[in-house]
């Protein structure tokens, strides 16, 4: 039943979320054409349920033709000072209401990640591919600043894999154990107000 909910309340605030925030996308994309030549929408093959790709959108916050490490750093020169900003704010995230709204994501969910992480996941772990995405969720509120944690680490992928990767898998595998509506509510609050929550037997 929780997971019928979960379904239907996906989709029905997505779509009032496209609605109500569609003035603040048309204000966005124009910043980005002025400020950050190139698409307005960065769209990326992202890993989704069962295992399934599908494209991810964000607003665009790095310069074109980067050829970047798939994990971002924050100072990092690819991201451009007005996609700091969007990042700061999660407004980079928006676009995703339409991911939400097609059904590729969810409002709460482990972070889709690109091809050679969550597809290479191996035994126990995997069963984290028959949750669809989130746009937040535990591991995302845990790791809310990761990228300013990685750029304090002098091999952040190696930290990345090592550390915050498998804490992240041992979250999503709680939260799919565990699944609770009022715990998604709860966490998609805590992520609009900046705020922490209990959580799996700590503070995230």
């Amino acid at each position: 039943m929780g997971h019928i909910v979960k379904y239907l309340f996906d989709r029905i605030v997505a779509f009032l979320g496209l609605i109500c925030f569609s003035p603040v996308f048309v204000v966005v994309a124009i910043l980005i054409k002025k400020q950050m030549p190139g698409p307005v929408l960065f769209v990326q093959q992202r890993v989704g349920k069962n295992g399934k790709l599908f494209n991810c959108h964000k607003f665009r916050t790095m310069t074109i033709n980067h050829g970047g490490s798939s994990i971002s750093i924050a100072g990092e020169n690819r991201i451009t000072p007005l996609g700091a900003k969007l990042r700061q704010y999660k407004i980079d995230e928006l676009p995703g209401l339409w991911d939400v709204f097609i059904g590729n994501m969810s409002f709460v969910g482990p972070r889709p990640d690109v091809p050679g992480y969550a597809d290479c996941l191996k035994g126990n772990d995997r069963r984290i591919l028959l949750l669809r995405p989130g746009i937040t969720g535990p591991a995302s509120l845990k790791y809310r600043d990761e990228e300013y944690l990685l750029a304090q680490q002098a091999n952040p992928k190696e930290y990345n894999d090592t550390v915050i990767y498998p804490d992240k898998v041992r979250l999503n595998l709680y939260y799919l154990d565990h699944y609770s509506f009022w715990d998604d509510i709860h966490m998609i609050f805590a992520t609009i107000l900046g705020k922490h929550m209990s959580y799996a037997g700590e503070i995230i």
